[in-house]
């Protein structure tokens, strides 16, 4: 059931990108794992984000994974991530989100060098003049700019951001958003404070692993905003081994072995990415195979 308010809202999931054996994209599969996450409980995706390993696509590609999702799901279930090295290219990318119909943006702040202040503002502004509603994702361990509370609440009072995906996993900085920022939606970045975020006034997930267990991921993402702990709790202690795999730097790799052993196709990733140590995959695969075998899906 989609239960949102507004386009950003609810259970978002920053999509993986199939590729046959060649690696070329396989947007047949890609448009059923899109449909396939509706039907399980989320209320939308993200497509092209850095789990959709948009770095390593031609700009074709790029266009065309958009496309699918949206013929799928609907532009307004459809977050387009939007990041790019110019603020030129990422307003590019967000007016050809905005032509077929999706209903918010991702940006990241400029991500080629260490910006400061005035050009975090400046690049906001060029890619809000694209008309969508632009979420903004902050994740200063990738891009190195971070975009504290006081730099945020600049953003929102001039109407240039609706939203903000906060990964930087410090769950004290949503009470300052919410004291600096009243009426910008946080969205919780980082699968593990799902929790936390969701007791501190979530009103939506950009989500890593309901790619592979998306039904309670879900669950435990409406029990948080509920503050049913009685439901969440457990939940969030089966899952936690995976969920915190989302921070880390294989978290590509990591989502698609999951999806690969609960029968989803994860398979394999573009370079520079390459497979897990066998360390890596045997604590996946343990993380995994205990929450299957726990009847999560």
């Amino acid at each position: 059931m989609n239960t949102r308010i507004k386009p950003w809202h609810g259970v978002m999931v920053a999509t993986t990108l199939p590729f046959h054996d060649d690696l070329s994209v396989d947007h047949d599969g890609y448009a059923e794992h899109c449909r396939w996450l509706v039907a399980n409980g989320c209320d939308g995706v993200v497509a092209n984000g850095s789990l959709g390993e948009y770095q390593t696509l031609s700009d074709a590609e790029r266009s065309d994974a958009l496309r699918t999702a949206v013929d799928a799901i609907g532009g307004d279930r459809v977050m387009a991530g939007v990041g790019a090295y110019g603020s030129a290219q990422s307003r590019r990318w967000a007016e050809h989100a905005a032509e077929l119909g999706c209903g918010s943006v991702l940006l990241l702040p400029p991500n080629s060098y260490r910006a400061d202040e005035r050009a975090v503002i400046e690049h906001y502004r060029e890619v809000a003049k694209a008309g969508l509603p632009v979420v903004a994702y902050n994740n200063p361990y990738d891009t190195k700019v971070d975009l504290v509370p006081r730099l945020l609440a600049k953003l929102f009072d001039e109407g240039l951001i609706v939203a903000v995906k906060e990964f930087t996993g410090d769950v004290r900085r949503a009470y300052e958003i919410a004291e600096l920022a009243p009426g910008l939606d946080l969205l919780v970045g980082s699968d593990d404070v799902v929790l936390e975020l969701g007791l501190a006034g979530a009103v939506g997930w950009i989500a890593g692993f309901p790619n592979a267990l998306p039904a309670s991921n879900v669950a435990l993402y409406r029990a948080a905003v509920a503050r049913d702990l009685d439901t969440a709790l457990p939940l969030y202690r089966i899952l936690h081994p995976l969920l915190r795999w989302d921070s880390k730097t294989e978290f590509v790799q990591a989502i698609k072995l999951s999806m690969d052993l609960a029968g989803r196709k994860g398979g394999g990733c573009r370079q520079p990415r390459v497979p897990l140590t066998p360390e890596q995959d045997a604590s996946v695969r343990a993380a995994t195979e205990k929450a299957l075998a726990e009847g999560l899906r």
